[in-house]
Order: C-alpha cells, then sequence, then structure tokens
C-alpha cells in the first residue's frame, strides 16, 4: 500500500504471459507446465462462465488432454458414457421427427474402438461436456499446479514489445490498479473479441456473412421435451436448436433472429412457438445474445505475441470445431514455446505454428459451413413446401456429416519447415476413418500393444524416436540428439501390429504426436535432421 492507503503497483516477470482463462488459455498454460515452463495466465472473469457454451469434446482433442492426464476427470465431470448423441430433425413436435440421426454412444463407440487395431481409430472416444464445467475443472488444475500464477479479475488493457519480449500493462478489477508484467512471449487467448487482437490490429475475415442469435440456458424437467426420445441436439426448422447439456433437465435454446425480427423480451415463448408444442421452463439460468460467423485472422503472430482459440479463428457451434482447433493450438504453441525458453528450440519452430494451424482453421471453418448449410437447407426445404419424404430423404444423404473422424484426427503439417519430407506421396484422406500413416506431418497410427497398453502412452515428453528395427538403430541417434541438448527419447517397440501401420523402422514423434522425421534406416546427416526439425 502506499501512503494513501491504496494498492502499490507490481511489475512481475514471467516466460510466457497468457491473456484469458477459458479451455485455450488454461491448457496452454497445462502444456507449458507439461514441459517445465512456467507462465503467468490473467483473466478478466473471476468465475467461469455461467453459459455452457461448448459442449463436445472430441477425440483428437481428448488424446492431447491424455497427455496432461486430464481425460479421465473429464469424462467423470461429463455426460455418461451410455447416452448417444442423436440429433433429431423436425418441423415442430407437434407431429413426428422427419428424421433422426444416430451418433453412438461413448460406450459403443469404445466398444468399436476396442475391436479394431489397425490404427484407423483414436484412442479416445468423444466426451460430452458442459463447457462452463469443462472451464472450471481446467482453472482448477491450473490454479494447483506450481507452475501456474493464475490471475482472476485482471484485464488486460495494452502492450508494447521489445527486443527483450513484452510489457504488458493490466488491471486489478477489485482496486483498479494498474500493474506491468514483462514477458518473453505473450499469447492472446481472449476470446472472439479479443482485446489483444484489436490493439495488434491483425485484421480478421469474416465468410459468408453473420447471424445473429439469442440462445437460452434453462432447466426443465418438462416431459413434453422427450415427447420423441431422447437426443442431443433437436433442430426446429423454425429457427430454433435445442441442446441437452446433461441428459436429464438442463436445456439450451438457440434461436435464429432474423433482420426484421426484434429481440423478444420473452425468449422462453419464442422457444415455445418455434418448436411446435408448450412445455415449461422451471428456471431460466442465463440468457446470452451472440452473433454466429465463420472467421479466421490473418495472421497468427505478431513479433512475440501469438493468437490462439476464437481470438484467431470462429466457428459456428455445429460440427465441434470451435474449441476443439483452439486445444490444438494450445499443444502446438506450448511445446514450441517451451523448446524455445528451454535452449534447444530455433526461431523456425515459433515461426511453423501459424504455418501449422492456419490452414487447419481454414479447413474446419469450410467443414462448419458444410454442416451448418444443411442446417439452413432443411428450414428452405420445409418452408418451400417439400415433402416429408423428400427433405427425410436429403437428411439421409447428409447423415455422413456425423461420422467424421478424418476431419478431426487427420490433419496433416504438410507445408510445415519444421518437417522432414521424405519424398513419398501423400496418403490418401478419408472422412469416416483415419488413414494410418507415419507421413512425416501426419499423427502417426495410435496402436494397442500386445501387453494392452497404448503407444501413445509410452511417449516421451519431448521428441520420441519409437524404434522398430530390432537392433536399437535409433539408439546411437538418440545419444548424439542428446549430446547436443535435443530431448529425444529412444522408444524400442518390438510389435507385428505396430510395423504394419507405422511403415518405417524409425520414426521420430513430436511432443504433440505428429511425425517429424521417419526412415528405413538412420540418416546420412542427422545433425541436419535435429536441426530442422528443432526449427534451427
Amino acid at each position: 500500500m502506499d501512503k494513501q492507503g491504496r494498492p502499490t503497483p507490481t511489475v512481475a516477470r514471467t516466460p510466457v504471459l497468457i491473456v484469458g482463462a477459458g479451455p485455450v488459455g488454461t491448457v496452454l498454460a497445462l502444456e507449458l507446465a507439461h514441459h517445465d515452463i512456467p507462465s503467468i495466465v490473467v483473466e478478466r472473469a473471476v468465475t467461469p462462465s455461467r453459459h455452457p457454451k461448448m459442449d463436445y469434446v472430441n477425440g483428437r482433442s481428448m488424446e492431447l488432454l491424455r497427455r496432461l492426464g486430464l481425460a479421465e476427470e473429464i469424462r467423470t465431470r461429463g455426460i455418461a458414457a451410455e447416452h448417444p448423441a442423436d440429433f433429431i430433425w423436425t418441423r415442430g413436435f407437434d407431429e413426428p421427427p422427419i428424421a433422426v440421426w444416430h451418433h453412438p454412444s461413448v460406450s459403443d463407440a469404445a466398444e468399436r474402438f476396442a475391436s479394431v487395431n489397425d490404427g484407423s481409430l483414436p484412442v479416445e472416444p468423444y466426451q460430452r461436456v458442459q463447457g462452463s464445467m469443462l472451464e472450471e475443472l481446467l482453472r482448477d488444475k491450473a490454479r494447483e499446479h506450481p507452475l501456474v500464477d493464475l490471475r482472476q479479475g485482471v484485464t488486460f488493457t495494452d502492450l508494447h514489445q521489445g527486443p527483450a519480449g513484452v510489457t504488458a500493462s493490466v488491471i486489478e478489477s477489485a482496486t483498479r490498479t494498474r500493474h506491468t508484467i514483462n514477458a518473453r512471449y505473450l499469447a492472446a487467448c481472449d476470446g472472439s473479441r479479443s482485446t489483444v487482437r484489436q490493439f495488434l490490429e491483425v485484421p480478421i475475415t469474416v465468410s459468408g456473412g453473420s447471424t445473429q442469435h439469442v440462445s437460452v440456458y434453462f432447466r426443465s424437467s418438462d416431459p413434453a421435451l422427450r415427447r420423441h426420445g431422447r437426443a442431443f441436439v433437436i433442430i426446429s426448422s423454425r429457427g430454433l436448436t435445442l441442446v441437452s447439456r446433461d441428459e436429464a433437465d438442463m436445456w439450451t435454446g438457440s434461436i435464429l433472429l432474423t433482420d426484421d425480427e426484434p429481440f423478444t423480451a420473452d425468449p422462453v415463448a419464442l422457444m415455445n412457438e418455434r418448436l411446435g408444442v408448450e412445455f415449461t421452463v422451471d428456471e431460466v439460468l442465463n440468457i446470452a445474445q451472440w452473433e454466429g460467423s465463420l472467421a479466421v485472422a490473418a495472421g497468427y503472430r505478431r513479433g512475440a505475441v501469438f493468437l490462439l482459440g476464437d481470438c484467431a479463428h470462429q466457428f459456428y457451434p455445429t460440427g465441434g470445431h470451435g474449441a476443439n482447433t483452439g486445444i490444438a493450438d494450445a499443444v502446438d504453441l506450448g511445446w514450441k514455446l517451451a523448446a524455445c525458453l528451454n535452449g534447444w528450440g530455433g526461431s523456425r519452430l515459433l515461426a511453423s505454428y501459424e504455418s501449422e494451424r492456419r490452414p487447419v482453421a481454414l479447413f474446419n471453418a469450410e467443414m462448419c459451413a458444410n454442416l451448418l448449410e444443411v442446417w439452413r437447407r432443411f428450414a428452405r426445404l420445409v418452408a418451400g413446401g417439400a415433402s416429408r419424404e423428400h427433405v427425410a430423404g436429403f437428411l439421409a444423404e447428409e447423415v455422413y456429416q456425423l461420422d467424421n473422424v478424418g476431419a478431426h484426427f487427420g490433419y496433416r503439417y504438410t507445408d510445415s519447415p519444421v518437417v522432414w519430407r521424405d519424398g513419398s506421396p501423400a496418403p490418401p484422406w478419408h472422412w469416416r476413418r483415419i488413414t494410418p500413416t507415419t507421413w512425416p506431418g501426419s499423427r502417426p497410427p495410435a496402436i494397442r500393444l500386445a501387453d494392452g497398453s497404448r503407444l501413445f502412452d509410452h511417449l516421451g515428453t519431448d521428441f520420441t524416436l519409437v524404434d522398430l528395427s530390432g537392433a536399437d538403430a535409433g539408439k546411437d541417434l538418440v545419444g548424439q540428439a542428446d549430446l547436443r541438448g535435443i530431448p529425444v527419447k529412444h522408444l524400442a517397440v518390438d510389435d507385428d501390429t505396430v510395423r504394419k501401420s507405422w511403415e518405417r523402422d524409425l520414426v521420430l514423434v513430436r511432443p504433440d504426436q505428429h511425425v517429424a522425421w521417419r526412415g528405413h534406416t538412420p540418416p546420412e546427416n542427422w545433425d541436419a535432421v535435429l536441426d530442422h526439425v528443432r526449427g534451427r
């Protein structure tokens, strides 16, 4: 305190300052801590969002979170494994549904995964969990970690960049005291209206226009909402989407607002009207108005500042792309920042963040638009008088949209400057399954070993050289890396199932479970390979 009793401004130092403690910011902090790098996380809100937001963590995100020891606890807080994730398409609940898209439960998916061991399926199934619950869990984990300094009720205001990194100003909300944080790097995870992105004047391009919505988070035990069976999502052609949040009595209703439609003071009445039946709402928990859009930032980096999550890309809540793309951003950037801060990563490693992650966001935006167009065409077809049979036939052809494991697992870092190409042609890509391959830049096949353990669980914290040679051909290579201060784990594997799908005797896997290099024999210039994949 100063002489007038006011809090004294402070100056803090940290390797990484993270602005925003949503799922992306907290995963980034935990990823950095996984590599022994401390961080400060500032978050304007003092509690997690009251609105549930996201509700679908895809299998790839669950694999990445499994590395951090979080998968099981997320499942404990999420929807029970026996519930499927079906979609009901309806003109109104006063008549039977036009179509039902069936999506297997986590239990069914896990059973299917257990019966196949060729690398074409994931380690982890998806998990439905309220975004507010996930946010609370991740903040708790960040708060508990000794390397993470989580400061809630602190608002970022501005920054300046210099040769030593970033100097950021923040305001403590409770006292209105301004503090300074000096950081080598700053990660902007502060959402779609990012203050950091606006301060840096990074443009973000919206494709296809935007739409206005009102979402009502409510509690209802009225059986009218289950009259046509259980469903994860109910889509009414009249412009209402209902999402079951807990398979009990928690719901979100999202209402599409037309240009000439003023916002109603009674959104519950509007939900009743658009569902076509009267149902009782026991309690309204939150009402939020939001803008739907598809947008990707023009760049993901300005000097020592990086954009992640909704700050870098925005999607509609269809297809499960939003937070999942952001979680993969956090893992990608996290290990690369850690490599540079730990002294063995080079400048090209940080440059590769944008070249790897931005194409994924652009692809996911198109996939999101693909499913969103089904929503829109469904409404137009019904409004235009198409028969139930015509609409049902159209929807039957589009059901493939749900089985999109290739979209979530099959992205490849084709043009990455830190992936060593071997000259082999790219393997085919499939929508409904994972192509088992160790083609450089790909996620390698997830195989269950003879002892029942998962190969992925044996990978190291940093690089791992998976050695299938049977002669420890990679042992000397790892020794050479160790002499140069580059952390590489030697993992000798004697397993015929792995050999069938891993395609080479030696495969260098990155911390984010993507292939950096592969070969049948040690390379002629191993030092050149190491320098390339670590960005020097």
